[in-house]
């Protein structure tokens, strides 16, 4: 498969971009810990397998000629992600020990898997871009599809670690401050709050 390395260097520039993921993964680790961080950035990056197996199997196209399908979508897309906004803001733990269980972790990792399944423009983003380094002579076309998709998931997941690490550095430095773990709560609903109304918005 010719290229890789053109599509390693975009897919990098497309996941560092600001987008709902990203964000979330930052919110994350400022508010709730580096290890909450890393494990919705493995949520997040496990989601990426399931929209590439949307584009291979060209469900994505369907999604988007039914207008309401795609609407469904995108509106419970945005209620779950105000869900997460309002567990964050009624959040009263914030004790780095009770923030990075074992339980919550793979609570935030479901949470994460599930934001991503219910954003239906990742599939759309995915049946777009996976085919422009596509080599149709070569054949099996999902197969060379799934590839990329399974390196677009790791890529995704060293970006998305490497901003949660941090993130998860500011946030035991924040810590430190009076009051701050209710500021950073409100910080990350704030967030998610955004993000749920820039996906409901009309295009």
């Amino acid at each position: 498969m010719p290229e890789i390395h053109l599509f390693l260097l975009a897919s990098a520039l497309l996941t560092l971009a600001p987008g709902p993921d990203n964000l979330q993964v930052l919110a994350r680790g400022i508010a709730e810990g580096r290890r909450a961080a890393l494990a919705a950035a493995c949520g997040f990056a496990s989601g990426v397998l399931f929209h590439t197996a949307l584009a291979v199997a060209g469900i994505a196209l369907l999604i988007r000629s039914s207008p309401t399908l795609f609407a469904a979508l995108k509106y419970a897309g945005a209620a779950y992600l105000a869900y997460l906004g309002v567990l964050a803001l009624t959040r009263r733990e914030t004790g780095p020990a009770s923030r990075e269980t074992a339980a919550t972790l793979a609570r935030i990792y479901r949470q994460s898997v599930l934001g991503n399944l219910l954003n239906p423009k990742v599939s759309l983003f995915f049946i777009a871009f996976l085919p422009q380094f596509i080599r149709p002579s070569e054949g099996r076309i999902g197969l060379q599809m799934l590839l990329l998709g399974l390196l677009f998931m790791t890529q995704t997941l060293v970006i998305f670690g490497t901003i949660g690490w941090f993130a998860g550095s500011i946030g035991a430095w924040l810590q430190n401050s009076a009051g701050a773990g209710r500021k950073l709560n409100l910080i990350a609903a704030l967030v998610f709050f955004a993000i749920a109304l820039r996906l409901a918005l009309p295009e």
